[in-house]
């Protein structure tokens, strides 16, 4: 099959569950299946490869060596396509005999989907589900891992389009991942850790940068955590179908129990890749406050707005003298009033190299604009005591409401960081002292002019005049009040 042939076949699960279940819930049918079929057909070569080593020696096919995944008896493909009544309760038992079968690769990969519930999906369904993925073979030879994990991205993209709300959930526009994994850099050997990994993207682009550029991409030791059941286990699956196998992902709550421990303090990595959740409410304030790991060092976020708390735990997570991170951001962790202290606090460490603002719509299912937040342990001395502010606006491509950088636009973000001077209207290099004059706010367009020469507003020189008029105004009420009391 072509890539495109791939792509519509594995799309055609999802047509089959149309007007069955909501589409935000395909993705944990039909990733399970898929990920089934691929293990159940690439056991079956495995086989046959052994079987003609051996001249036709079945125990020795059968040998656990020769296999990347054990297939017990009963749990095959086959066996569940044979099964004709409670279907659901087939593929159920296979799937958990699979990861008993392999304990240390496949424990929970196959997540919690009600397959035994018939009213919603009967019988008649899940075998033509069965009977669709059953059309071609889904093996190394007929289907390489490249071709495989693309298609897999493919269908996490297209189920992202499909179900609303729930897309950002695991989802991170493609091309905005390019462009923080070209902005790190990794290197064969270095730790990658994304703390809220969702379907694994961020960690999965790094193995397959170094790949495309003919470097070792399996020395490469991903970590990832995600609180959520089936977005971890695709997570996991997604590793496995792109022939990645040394990575670990855990499935938890990063801000109340950090999976990744080292001598009783929390593990550092030398690269960082995260797109955390937005502004998230229901999150244990209260624990954060007395944190067992250090994580408060700026200071307790709000309730309402937990974004402080994870950049912490990123800033923690760093490798003191080797680490870097690049955040997928919105802007408002730059300037709101409500964070200043903190943010403060993050400027004076001289850990940020650079803020790379995005258009908007990079975000799923939300016009706010984006920006990258590029920090390093151990900064170049000619990056010391500053901090680039790139103006990337204008930079975007909209589509149907769903925007995404051109290879063009890639190039050219990529390149203001490597060369980190100033370009008028586009790029600035502060200093620190700039920075903390105005309070420790990065507001990028108090550092980048967009208004091409036709403005001399000078953004810095009316922020101190609007902060200077507003304490004016402070104290003229407080003598008013005064006076009238």
């Amino acid at each position: 099959m072509t890539q495109q042939q791939l792509e519509k076949y594995l799309w055609g699960a999802a047509v089959a569950l149309r007007g069955t279940i909501d589409a935000g819930d395909y993705k944990q049918y039909i990733f399970p299946l898929l990920f089934f079929k691929r293990i159940c057909d690439v056991y079956d070569e495995e086989f046959a490869q052994a079987l003609q080593e051996s001249d036709g020696d079945f125990e020795y096919a059968a040998f656990e060596e020769n296999h990347r995944f054990q297939v017990p008896k009963g749990a095959h493909w086959k066996d569940v396509r044979e099964t004709t009544v409670n279907v659901g309760m087939a593929i159920q038992k296979a799937m958990r005999a699979l990861e008993k079968a392999n304990p240390q690769t496949l424990h929970g990969i196959f997540g919690d989907a009600s397959w035994t519930n018939k009213d919603r999906l009967p019988d008649a369904t899940l075998t033509n589900l069965i009977e669709h993925f059953s059309q071609h073979t889904l093996s190394l030879t007929n289907v390489p891992d490249d071709q495989l994990g693309n298609a897999y991205e493919y269908l996490i993209k297209e189920f992202a389009d499909d179900s609303g709300h729930t897309a950002a959930e695991f989802y991170t526009n493609r091309t905005v991942v390019k462009l923080m994994t070209l902005i790190m850099d990794p290197q064969p050997g270095e730790s990658v850790y994304d703390p809220t990994c969702g379907s694994g993207g961020l960690l999965l682009n790094c193995a397959l940068h170094l790949k495309d550029e003919g470097n070792e991409y399996r020395t490469l030791k991903l970590f990832g955590q995600e609180i959520n059941l089936i977005t971890s286990s695709i997570a996991r699956m997604n590793m496995f179908l792109h022939g990645i196998e040394e990575f670990q992902i855990v499935r938890g709550d990063t801000l109340a129990q950090p999976a990744f421990l080292e001598h009783d303090s929390l593990k550092q990595f030398n690269v960082i890749l995260a797109n955390p959740p937005y502004s998230i409410k229901a999150w244990d304030r209260k624990s954060f406050e007395n944190d067992p790991w250090g994580r408060n060092l700026w200071g307790t976020p709000p309730q309402g707005c937990a974004d402080y708390a994870f950049q912490q735990h990123i800033h923690k997570s760093m490798h003191p003298t080797k680490g870097r991170y690049a955040i997928l951001w919105p802007h408002g962790i730059l300037f709101r009033d409500m964070e200043a202290a903190m943010r403060k606090k993050m400027v004076e460490t001289d850990e940020i190299e650079a803020v790379i603002g995005l258009g908007p719509n990079l975000f799923y299912n939300s016009p706010m604009e984006a920006m990258i937040l590029i920090g390093n342990s151990n900064k170049p001395v000619e990056k010391k005591g500053k901090v680039l502010f790139v103006n990337g606006k204008d930079l975007v491509i909209e589509n149907k409401g769903q925007a995404h950088l051109s290879e063009q636009h890639i190039k050219e973000l990529h390149q203001a960081y490597i060369d980190y001077k100033d370009k008028p209207f586009f790029a600035k290099v502060a200093t620190l002292e700039e920075i903390l004059e105005l309070g420790g706010n990065m507001n990028i367009n108090f550092y980048v002019n967009k208004n091409n020469g036709n403005n001399n507003l000078d953004f810095v020189e009316a922020y101190k005049n609007w902060k200077n008029e507003s304490e004016k105004l402070k104290n003229s009420m407080a003598n008013l009040f005064e006076a009238l009391k």
